[in-house]
């Protein structure tokens, strides 16, 4: 009974943004961006606490039924509406994305199988799930990093009055910094997707030797480093204007670059379940070079 009501809860969230989106049609209101924000929020943290409930309830493996598999999709693309409503509120993205949402908790809620898949496949799935959003990570600071030294070269040009056709042609600041604060934000979002993914990795390998990862792993505890990071600046070009705008953002954006390179750095000269032990990575890597 409480899943069904979280499920009444948070579609019933998404309805209602869907109907204040559906309302940009018919008039215009000064407070209809909020409210529909609001509800979408709202609804995604009733979403968020229901699939943890059921990951951490479940009696086989977590979030791997068809039903499941439903409802994280929707969650995916309820994130993906607030990050599109939140840069872009004139654009009506709730008319094609809100449906699709509902339409997914619906299947999964009437139609979709609640049967969870055998360990293994599970395992892969996520494994996989976690595995590229943890790189795309590392990929989306590194696209806000070459975006940040473009930054800092286009500033030094003009600031020196080099002409725009004199050796490299640099996009403009304006368009530089929107690059450098989206890819915090994408760089935040994966890498949220892949600290949830390995936890629900961690529950469908409850066995140690089933290869469970200990929360003191040097790379896990590299990954929340640098995820709370990302939400400080994140949060920061959020709720401080002027740390979005100009070398600040850039600076972020390099700093995001440093916490990078140390979780990395722990992956590879610490002792990690991620890879194996050091010595061990080191011995393979001899016998596969002779």
């Amino acid at each position: 009974m409480l899943s069904g009501v979280s499920v009444i809860c948070f579609a019933g969230s998404y309805a209602v943004a869907l109907a204040l989106e559906v309302s940009r049609l018919l008039f215009r209101s000064g407070v209809r961006g909020a409210l529909m924000l609001g509800s979408a929020a709202a609804g995604l943290i009733a979403h968020t606490a229901f699939l943890y409930h059921k990951a951490i309830k479940t009696s086989g493996t977590p979030l791997s039924s068809e039903r499941d598999w439903c409802f994280v999709a929707a969650w995916v693309l309820i994130v993906a509406y607030l990050y599109l409503v939140y840069y872009h509120p004139r654009t009506p993205f709730g008319l094609f994305l809100l449906p699709l949402a509902l339409g997914l908790i619906a299947v999964g809620w009437f139609v979709a199988g609640d049967v969870p898949f055998s360990r293994a496949p599970a395992s892969r799935a996520w494994g996989i799930i976690h595995g590229v959003s943890v790189a795309l990570t590392a990929v989306a600071v590194l696209i806000g990093l070459a975006a940040g030294l473009m930054y800092i070269g286009q500033s030094w040009r003009l600031k020196h009055k080099h002409r725009a056709g004199s050796g490299l042609q640099l996009p403009s600041l304006e368009w530089l910094e929107r690059v450098n604060s989206r890819s915090m934000v994408l760089a935040l979002l994966m890498l949220m997707i892949g600290v949830s993914s390995g936890m629900l990795l961690n529950l469908i390998n409850r066995d140690p030797a089933a290869g469970r990862m200990p929360w003191s792993d040097p790379v896990v505890l590299g990954s929340f480093v640098l995820l709370g990071w990302l939400l400080v600046a994140v949060a920061a070009g959020k709720l401080y204007r002027p740390a979005r705008t100009g070398r600040r953002v850039v600076y972020l954006t390099i700093a995001s670059f440093v916490f990078l390179l140390v979780a990395l750095a722990m992956m590879l000269f610490m002792d990690t379940s991620h890879g194996g032990k050091r010595a061990e990575r080191r011995q393979s890597h001899i016998e596969q070079n002779r």
